[in-house]
């Protein structure tokens, strides 16, 4: 049995970190290419700048899922040992410091602070754009600034 499940996970664990080598390569490519399409319409250097930044860094995240997985895969199934253990821990939590790194990068927000909800001013989840201008009706009910009139209760 071990003859066949050996030789499938070290291909299981091959595909899975060419998928994530490949996710961050085609991601890193796709956000260059669109900072080009945005330079090129004339889009400002600072947005662009954050939005490139933005693309990049979910592309290195998601890819970055994908390595731990390989590397998980290939300790569990294929090198069972204490040494090759040791080594994926060491692996996981400097990838895991990087996750956490690029998402306060990205957010703002340590992955465990309380994310907005619906209604708390927040319409995205950068801290610093798209914030809701409420203002308190005196009726009670809240008017968001908006031009149409409509006020929510």
């Amino acid at each position: 049995m071990t003859e066949f499940v050996k030789p499938m996970a070290e291909w299981c664990a091959a595909i899975v970190e060419i998928l994530g080598l490949g996710i961050i390569t085609a991601l890193s490519l796709h956000a260059l290419g669109y900072a080009l399409l945005k330079l090129i319409r004339g889009t400002g250097a600072g947005t662009i700048f954050h939005e490139t930044r933005n693309r990049l860094i979910r592309g290195i995240l998601l890819g970055l899922e994908f390595l731990v997985a390989a590397d998980i895969i290939n300790t569990v199934a294929v090198e069972l040992s204490l040494h090759s253990v040791a080594v994926l821990a060491i692996i996981v939590v400097i990838r895991t410091f990087l996750s956490f790194t690029l998402e306060v990068e990205m957010t703002g927000k340590w992955p465990w602070q309380q994310k907005s909800h619906p209604g708390d001013g927040e319409k995205s989840g950068h801290p610093d754009t798209n914030r809701s201008q409420a203002v308190a009706h005196p009726a009670g009910r809240i008017h968001d600034g908006e031009s149409d009139g409509k006020q929510k209760t």
